[in-house]
């Protein structure tokens, strides 16, 4: 039978701040001799991502989705927010971002889980608000990770729903506000 080594170290990220692929690789000892069995791949790639630039500065946040659920999670947050060290002064307090949603996987509309089923009304085309509040908030930013705060309006972001990964899609920031007011329905938070 065909004999290879072992896998060689992942390589690094080709590009910095954007994805990219990496590339490990192993090599045949022995090749396959009167019929023996063939070799396995010798190449494998991965997704990869690097948020550093060379000079150690973070850039790769606008790549992260924003993982969101549905708004009436924070009712059960603000519960629980109530005994944190979190400040209640006004600059943590909160903020909507406002998305037109591009596209999304199939597995949304599937979903009838109890907890879950939020999901279904996610839909192509739709506007929806998605609330940034403590404790899903940085706290040296006071911004939700994925929210497009430094995107322009025609740029693709990315979105996942909380449990249930294979929920995702697209969408464009449209604006920011103090406050929401989509309906309930597609009303969501950033966890």
């Amino acid at each position: 039978p065909c004999v290879v080594g072992e896998w060689s170290h992942w390589s690094g990220c080709a590009e910095q701040c954007q994805p990219d692929l990496r590339i490990r690789r192993r090599y045949v000892q022995q090749e396959p001799k009167n019929g023996g069995e063939p070799c396995p791949a010798l190449e494998e790639k991965a997704g990869c991502l690097e948020y550093l630039t060379y000079q150690g500065e973070n850039c790769g946040y606008e790549h992260v989705p924003a993982f969101i659920t549905t708004s009436e999670y924070s009712k059960e947050r603000k519960r629980r927010a109530a005994s944190s060290l979190w400040p209640s002064d006004k600059e943590a307090a909160g903020y909507c971002v406002e998305f037109k949603t591009e596209s999304l996987s199939h597995h949304c509309a599937l979903e009838n889980r109890p907890y879950a089923r939020w999901m279904q009304y996610l839909r192509e085309g739709h506007t929806v608000c998605v609330v940034c509040q403590p404790p899903a908030m940085n706290t040296d930013t006071h911004r939700c990770s994925g929210d497009g705060h430094n995107a322009d309006g025609g740029k693709i972001l990315h979105w996942e729903a909380v449990g249930n990964s294979q929920c995702q899609g697209t969408w464009k920031k449209i604006r920011q506000l103090e406050h929401c007011s989509c309906p309930l329905v597609h009303s969501f938070i950033f966890t």
